[in-house]
């Protein structure tokens, strides 16, 4: 640039508090407080528009709004997996990158149709441990019936990758009918959860931190789109919202939801699937199982005269063979989610503020 040419001026401004978060925090990826509060004042300041406002697991697009004869929706997502260690019980970073992005199609509403995968390799990553994660995609997007299709590779210097990194994009249809999103949630509507919550956080923690049970802890990542296929083709537009609990757990979808359609929801502690070794790893380590990661369960919620039916198809499919009626949405204290507890008190179960597990997925 010459000395008489101006440099360029950027006008906006960055509505996030830099005095309190000059810089990214691991929390900022959690999926609780800081994460929401990065996606809305950054992400979704800058780059605003219909479909991104829903800010649900993916973008629902009307096609006809691109000019494309025959209507139809599509939805579409995208992820990335940074998940530590690559290898953990019952999965690694390659299914996990698999289930992930075509349950976020999923909970769309959207039966999934291909997937695309990007990526970021660290120059020195042993060959075998890169074929092994590969198989492995290739495992999960035959098992689901979703082919990967397309993607891309990059390699980053020694020292700077942590191995490898692996983005994941997926598109799938909306059927004629059904319409899930977050701002469905209506009083009266129950809430179910497909199984045991925290095991795909616990089963990572428990080989980072070196912990033995009598049986080992698994990941529950799967692929789902079965079962929420089910609860559509059967009950329709009486399937309000659907969501997988990753980040943040359980409780951090719930305010995620309680927020975006200005609800209540009200939760039965004693009716939360939780199996007891991963009960007993929570207390061990700390933590509160309704914020911990999943990687295979759904939150479903669904119209009250339908709930039922719900259960029994949820139970009908292996992956939901312990789902349960958890709790309902209601008009009292909107955005709020409150848990009875096992002793009758009850609590306020709020979004996380800081970092509980990172690197998780």
């Amino acid at each position: 640039m010459s000395d008489d040419q101006e440099a360029p001026t950027f006008t906006g401004t960055c509505p996030l508090p830099l005095a309190d978060y000059p810089t990214v925090q691991l929390a900022h990826g959690g999926g609780g407080r800081l994460s929401q509060m990065l996606i809305e004042k950054v992400f979704l300041e800058a780059f605003r528009n219909p479909a991104l406002e829903g800010l649900g697991d993916g973008a629902v697009l009307e096609l006809a709004a691109f000019g494309l004869e025959g209507g139809g929706r599509l939805a579409f997502s995208t992820d990335t997996f940074v998940v530590h260690p690559l290898f953990f019980p019952g999965g690694d970073i390659g299914s996990l990158a698999v289930h992930g992005t075509v349950n976020d199609v999923a909970m769309c509403g959207a039966q999934p149709l291909a997937l695309s995968a990007g990526f970021v390799l660290e120059e020195g990553f042993p060959m075998e441990q890169l074929w092994t994660i590969v198989s492995s995609m290739k495992r999960a997007a035959d098992e689901a019936g979703v082919p990967l299709v397309t993607g891309d590779t990059k390699v980053v210097d020694r020292g700077k990758g942590d191995g490898v990194y692996v983005n994941t994009s997926g598109i799938g249809l909306v059927p004629e009918g059904v319409d899930v999103a977050p701002t469905r949630a209506r009083p009266g509507d129950r809430i179910l959860i497909s199984g045991g919550i925290a095991e795909h956080g616990i089963a990572i923690m428990s080989v980072r931190e070196g912990l033995e049970f009598e049986t080992e802890l698994k990941t529950d990542s799967a692929a789902l789109h079965g079962l929420t296929g089910a609860l559509l083709d059967e009950l329709g537009d009486r399937v309000h919202v659907l969501r997988d609990p990753t980040r943040g757990g359980v409780a951090s979808a719930l305010n995620e939801i309680a927020g975006s359609a200005g609800v209540g929801i009200r939760l039965e502690e004693t009716a939360i699937p939780l199996e007891e070794q991963v009960r007993g790893a929570c207390e061990i380590l700390g933590f509160d199982p309704l914020y911990v990661a999943n990687e295979g369960k759904c939150i479903a919620i669904v119209a009250a005269e339908a709930a039922e039916r719900a259960l029994e198809l949820m139970r009908g499919d292996p992956l939901g063979e312990k789902a349960a009626i958890v709790g309902e949405v209601t008009a009292e204290d909107p955005g709020r989610v409150v848990l009875k507890s096992r002793i009758g008190g009850e609590r306020v179960v709020d979004m996380l503020s800081g970092e509980q597990l990172p690197r998780i997925c």
